[in-house]
């Protein structure tokens, strides 16, 4: 082979070679991970309960079920993860979405973080527990199945705060919602007790401080700072506590919600009682909602309450969250796995 061919011949193959770099730095950026991670479905396919909801800045919906993953909604069709896709776990219990777009999910077994097509986790604790939460900063808040406390990330660090409880107790501290005052202050409601939380100091509101009778049980399951100040306790079992300045009354009790054989032990309800309180929202006119587990949908307008029957499936009426999106409307989580939407007169499916 003389030397002009040979030079033809190398030319040939360093330009394959190059080639077949552009092509495969080409495909590497192309086929980076989208958002598109399931087959799309026209409607939401979820059986289980939708345990949460929330509207994402660019009006997108993600639904979080109880036990399959989450869904996401752009307005035109449904897209799903799951622990498949690199979720912590299928059962989520609050979505919200921090300063840079992205979009946290607090499960049943740690937070997962959506992120440009991926998700980072965080376990539901870790191994340097932090007494004083005055150590911490950040905005957001996440609970999940830990008995001890909950997670605060402050934009590098996902930092785990122990409650200041008894020690040995023999009642549940785990997490059930997470509310914020118009102050700040952060409000965290567990199965045994209230927290509060004002940048200084915790406060533990227990069944002494919270007015509880001897046969009744704490089992708060959400908490509501409102518009006007107070704050709603909602209980599976005694119903609605409200607390306004350094009063406590049972709200349920005081306007003849629990009926007069209850047990007030978390004991199934009689229709027309708002005894197993479980789901909470203030719509855009200042109106507080509640979801009972039995008995659908209350709306306290101040001086009235007024219920309503949200499913049409009578065998599984319990409303698992209230959620009021970007443009007021107030969607309705159920057992079922629909989400009903308030129309201002009555309730409509709306996922």
């Amino acid at each position: 082979m003389n030397k002009k061919i040979k030079l033809i011949y190398l030319i040939l193959i360093l330009t394959l070679n190059f080639s077949c770099v552009e092509k495969k730095s080409t495909e590497k950026e192309t086929n980076k991970p989208e958002l598109v991670v399931t087959p799309k479905t026209d409607t939401l396919k979820f059986t289980s309960a939708i345990r949460a909801i929330f509207q994402d800045s660019k009006g997108n919906y993600w639904f979080g079920s109880h036990n399959e993953g989450v869904s996401f909604y752009n307005g035109k069709s449904f897209e799903y993860f799951t622990t498949n896709e690199g979720l912590s776990d299928n059962q989520i219990r609050s979505i919200q979405e921090d300063d840079n777009g992205k979009i946290w999910f607090g499960t049943a077994n740690g937070i997962s973080v959506y992120d440009k097509g991926k998700f980072a986790n965080y376990p539901p604790k870790n191994n340097n527990p932090i007494l004083d939460w005055n150590e911490t900063n950040g905005d957001l808040w996440f609970y999940s199945w830990e008995e001890d406390g909950i997670n605060r990330f402050d934009g590098i660090n996902m930092n785990y705060l122990i409650f200041p409880k008894p020690k040995n107790p023999d009642k549940s501290y785990g997490v059930t919602g997470i509310s914020k005052d118009k102050s700040g202050k952060v409000w965290i409601a567990t199965y045994a007790a209230l927290f509060s939380y004002d940048g200084k100091r915790v406060n533990i509101f227990d069944t002494e401080k919270l007015n509880l009778k001897d046969n009744e049980l704490l089992h708060i399951r959400s908490v509501l700072a409102d518009s006007k100040g107070r704050i709603w306790i909602e209980n599976n079992g005694i119903g609605v506590l409200l607390m306004e300045g350094n009063s406590i009354i049972n709200f349920s009790e005081k306007n003849n919600l629990i009926h007069p054989t209850s047990t007030r032990r978390g004991d199934k309800s009689k229709p027309g009682t708002l005894e197993h309180a479980f789901a909470i929202e203030e719509d855009s006119e200042g109106n507080i909602w509640f979801g009972d587990v039995y008995n659908g949908a209350w709306k306290y307008d101040g001086k009235t309450l007024t219920n309503y029957s949200v499913s049409d499936k009578p065998s599984k009426p319990m409303i698992w969250t209230i959620y009021k999106d970007n443009k007021n409307n107030l969607l309705f989580g159920m057992a079922d796995g629909n989400i009903f939407k308030f129309n201002g007169k009555a309730f409509e499916k709306r996922f």
